[in-house]
C-alpha cells in the first residue's frame, strides 16, 4: 500500500462511550465482511473479562480497506487506570477520533484521553455518539468538548476540529444533528479526508517503536508497532535495542499485517504500516526494531507513575494448596515478571520483610484486573489492602488525588456530599438538572477506597460515579474507610445452617451453610465496632425431644455476595484476601485469635 494511502486512527474515549460498538459498524460497512457472514458483537473487545465486564482492558489493532485507502483502527481503554495502554500506543496513531455520549458529554476519563491525546500534537476527530438517546443534548455537548479543548490548552489549529453525529449501535452518522442518518459513510469518509497520512522516510534506515505485545502459541513473543522509518522484509536481519539501550541482533522470521481483529502475513511492510514482528523471543513494549549497521533507537513515550500499591504474598491459609496449580513465590515473581513486559505501567519488586511481592498500580482496576487474570490462570495467593503511594517534596508530604464525577438523583445528593465530606472531598461544581445533581470533586486516592458498594448502598443501585488521576497534592491527614469490625471464624469446620441463623443478629454473612472455612477466616460483617469471634459451625444440641414448630423455623437471610473488587476494597490493613481459582476468602492477617490480640496492641489498634 502507498504510504499515502495509509491512515493510522486511534479511537479514545471514556468508559462506555461506544468506542468498540463504532469499530464494529465501521468493519460491517467498509466492507469488511460478506452480507452473509456471522460477526460476533465488540469484536475488538477479545478477552473475557472485557465481556464479562463491558469495557475495553488491553489496546488492540485492527484495520480494514475503504477506497483505496488502508486504515488501521487501535481501540484504547477507557479507564484512567489502563491509561499506560493509551500512552504508548498513541504514538502508532497520526489522529485520533475522540467518541463522546451524545447525553453524558464529557466525563473524566475524556479529559484524560484527551489530554494523552493533545499531548502527542495529533489531530482530534470528534464524533458525538449515542445521537438516537431520548435525552441527547448535543449543541450542550459540543460546547462542553470545546471548552475541555480550552482547558487543555489545546493549539489554536486543533480548537477547529471535525465533527460528526452517530449512533454507533444503530449504524449511521451524519453532519448535522437534525439530519436522519442511514449509514457510516460520514466517519469512513472524514477518516479519509481529515486524517494525515503518516509521516517518515522509506529510504531512511529502519526504526519501528514496539508498543504492544502479542503471543502465539507458536511464534512466541511478537512485538507490534508502527513502521516510522524505512522498510522492513520477511527474513531482514535488524537490532532490536530495548529501554535500556541493550542491543541484540535477530532476524525477523514472520511479519504480519492486521485485517478486521485478525493478522496476515506478509513478506514486507514500509513506512506508516502497523505491523506484528516475530523474531525475537524477549521482546518488550519499548524496544526498538532498528537496522543493524545504523541503530537508531526510539524514545519510548513516558508513562504516568502508579499511585496504588499492594502485597502479592503465597497462600498460608489452612486451605493452601488445594485448589491452585501454581502456589509457591517462585510462580508469582515468574509470573508478575511477565506481566511487566507487557503492562509498563505496572511495577514489581521483591518485599524486605517476608515473602512476596509489592506491586504497584495506577488505581484498584488495574490491580484488580491483573488478580483476576491470574486466578483464571490457575494462581493461588494471598493479597494485601491497597494502599497509596506518598512521596515527599522537600518536607511536604503529598498524596494523590482524583477528579471525581458524580450523577446521582436529586433525593439522595445530601447523603453522597455528606459521605465525601467525610472522606476529605473538595466539591467543586454542583448542577441539577431534570431531576439529577452532578458533583464534581477533589478527592484523595484513600477516600475513593472501599467508597464504591457505600455509594451504590447510598443511592440504591441508581448513582454513577466516575474518577481519574488529577495529581499529587497535600496529604489531606486521616481517614477512615470502615467503621464495622468482622465475624472471625473460631474454627476450622464446616459452616452450619443453625449456627448461621443465629448469627444473622450479630451482623451480615458473607458464606452460606455447608462452606468449608477455617479459623481466623471472616465470615461476616459484625453491626457494631470491633471484630466478633464466632463459630459459624455450631450445631443444635441433640435431644430425644422435639420443639414442637421450631425445628423448622429457621430462615436463613441469603449470605452477601462480594466480588473481588469488593472484598479488596473491604479489608482494613490486618486482613488478607485469599484468592485461588475457586474461591475468594477473606482472613485476618494472623489466624489465631492469641496471635491477633498481641499484634492489636502491638500497634495500638
Amino acid at each position: 500500500m502507498n504510504q499515502e494511502n495509509i491512515r493510522n486512527v486511534a479511537i479514545i474515549a471514556h468508559v462506555d462511550h461506544g468506542k468498540t460498538t463504532m469499530v464494529d459498524e465501521l468493519f460491517r460497512q467498509s466492507g469488511l465482511f460478506r452480507e452473509n457472514q456471522e460477526v460476533e458483537e465488540r469484536l475488538m473487545d477479545s478477552m473475557d473479562l472485557e465481556r464479562e465486564r463491558g469495557i475495553t482492558i488491553a489496546a488492540k489493532n485492527g484495520a480494514f480497506e475503504y477506497k483505496d485507502h488502508w486504515v488501521n483502527i487501535i481501540d484504547t481503554p477507557g479507564h484512567a487506570d489502563f491509561g499506560g495502554q493509551v500512552e504508548r500506543v498513541l504514538q502508532m496513531a497520526d489522529a485520533a477520533v475522540l467518541l463522546v455520549d451524545a447525553q453524558e458529554g464529557p466525563m473524566p476519563q475524556t479529559y484524560f484521553v484527551l489530554r494523552k491525546a493533545l499531548g502527542f500534537g495529533m489531530k482530534i476527530l470528534v464524533v458525538v455518539n449515542k445521537i438516537d438517546k431520548p435525552a441527547a443534548r448535543p449543541d450542550w455537548v459540543l460546547d462542553q468538548i470545546f471548552d475541555l479543548f480550552v482547558k487543555l490548552n489545546a493549539p489554536d489549529h486543533l480548537l477547529d476540529f471535525p465533527v460528526m453525529y452517530a449512533s454507533a449501535r444503530d449504524g449511521y452518522a451524519m453532519e448535522d444533528p437534525s439530519d436522519q442518518g442511514t449509514d457510516m459513510q460520514p466517519i469512513l469518509d472524514m477518516l479519509i479526508d481529515e486524517v494525515p497520512s503518516p509521516q517518515g522516510n522509506p529510504e531512511a534506515p529502519l526504526q519501528l517503536l514496539v508498543s504492544t505485545i502479542d503471543y502465539s502459541p507458536f511464534l512466541g513473543r511478537m512485538g507490534i508497532g508502527k513502521i516510522s522509518n524505512g522498510e522492513l522484509k520477511l527474513n531482514q536481519p535488524v537490532a532490536v535495542v530495548d529501554r535500556d539501550g541493550k542491543s541484540i541482533n535477530t532476524r525477523v522470521t514472520k511479519l504480519y499485517k492486521f485485517t478486521s481483529n485478525n493478522k496476515f502475513e506478509v513478506n514486507n511492510a514500509t513506512t506508516g504500516d502497523i505491523v506484528a514482528v516475530a523474531g525475537l523471543e524477549g521482546i518488550t513494549i519499548g524496544a526498538t526494531f532498528t537496522d543493524q549497521q545504523n541503530p537508531m533507537p526510539m524514545e519510548s513515550a513516558k508513562v504516568d507513575p502508579p499511585t496504588l500499591a499492594m502485597h502479592f504474598v503465597p497462600n498460608d491459609s489452612p486451605f493452601a494448596g488445594q485448589e491452585g496449580d501454581f502456589v509457591t513465590s517462585r510462580h508469582l515473581e515468574t509470573r508478575l515478571k511477565e506481566e511487566t513486559l507487557i503492562d509498563v505501567a505496572l511495577e514489581v519488586e521483591e518485599l524486605t520483610e517476608g515473602v512476596g511481592y509489592r506491586v504497584a498500580g495506577r488505581g484498584e482496576l488495574h490491580l484488580s484486573i491483573l488478580i483476576e487474570k491470574m486466578r483464571r490462570e490457575g494462581y493461588e495467593f494471598q493479597v494485601s489492602s491497597p494502599k497509596v503511594i506518598f512521596r515527599e517534596e522537600g518536607s511536604v508530604r503529598q498524596e494523590p488525588w482524583e477528579q471525581l464525577t458524580v450523577d446521582v438523583e436529586d433525593e439522595y445528593s445530601g447523603t453522597v456530599i455528606k459521605k465525601l465530606g467525610l472522606r476529605k472531598g473538595q466539591m467543586l461544581d454542583m448542577v441539577a438538572e431534570d431531576g439529577i445533581t452532578r458533583l464534581q470533586y477533589k478527592i484523595p486516592t484513600r477516600g475513593l477506597l472501599g467508597y464504591k458498594a457505600e455509594f451504590m448502598s447510598d443511592t440504591k443501585g441508581l448513582g454513577v460515579m466516575n474518577y481519574v488521576f488529577d495529581s499529587y497534592g497535600e496529604y489531606a491527614g486521616d481517614i477512615r474507610n470502615r467503621k464495622n469490625g468482622v465475624l472471625i471464624s473460631m474454627e476450622t469446620a464446616k459452616s452450619a445452617g443453625y449456627a448461621l441463623f443465629n448469627l444473622q443478629s450479630r451482623g451480615e454473612l458473607f458464606i452460606g451453610p455447608g462452606v468449608d472455612v477455617y479459623e481466623g477466616q471472616i465470615v461476616g460483617q459484625n453491626s457494631r465496632e470491633g471484630d466478633l469471634t464466632v463459630n459459624p459451625a455450631k450445631g443444635k444440641k441433640l435431644t430425644n425431644v422435639r420443639a414442637s414448630g421450631s425445628d423448622e423455623s429457621i430462615i436463613l437471610t441469603p449470605p452477601k455476595d462480594l466480588s473481588l473488587e469488593d472484598c479488596i476494597a473491604f479489608i482494613n490493613d490486618d486482613e488478607l484476601v485469599e484468592v485461588t481459582p475457586k474461591n475468594i476468602r477473606l482472613r485476618k492477617l494472623y489466624l489465631k485469635e492469641n496471635d491477633r490480640k498481641v499484634m492489636n496492641k502491638k500497634m495500638g489498634w
